[in-house]
């Protein structure tokens, strides 16, 4: 598989999601401890889940959580008042199954309607590496390292 970008990332907006899943500190971090595997990526670390306790019209408060993952980051943030969970996955993985992860969020969050947004990152990432780094197998990058030296 040819790679011609640097990552993906998905952006989920929830809605009339069920208020206890939203407010549940556990259902967020059970998110973002399985969700990671699900997708072939690899935690860095433990996912760090906080309560933040609003303030404004638009924001009674809710939960906030992210994962660092080797591949990049997972957050979600809640706002079970307003029914509401806004996430984004973002990756140097090519080809993530965005329909899977809404899927997901849906079941684990009781979502009704989601809106997504989908933009692919360092789209001129790899006009900027070396011939070695964009080979499609190691042979062609073996290659290319020996034609760098010539």
């Amino acid at each position: 598989m040819r790679i011609d970008h640097f990552g993906e990332h998905l952006t989920l907006d929830g809605y009339l999601g069920d208020t206890q899943k939203l407010d549940d500190k556990n259902v967020v971090l059970q998110c973002l401890n399985e969700l990671p595997g699900l997708l072939g990526m690899n935690k860095l670390a433990e996912p760090e889940v906080y309560f933040a306790p609003g303030g404004s019209p638009k924001d009674d408060g809710g939960w906030s959580g992210f994962v660092v993952i080797a591949e990049s980051h997972i957050s979600i943030h809640s706002f079970p008042a307003a029914r509401f969970v806004s996430a984004d996955v973002y990756t140097c993985q090519n080809g993530i199954n965005t329909e899977f992860i809404v899927n997901y969020f849906k079941q684990l969050f009781g979502l009704q309607d989601v809106e997504t947004h989908f933009v692919v990152r360092g789209q001129r990432y790899m006009q900027h590496l070396p011939a070695r780094a964009q080979a499609a197998s190691p042979e062609q990058a073996i290659a290319a390292v020996v034609a760098e030296a010539a």
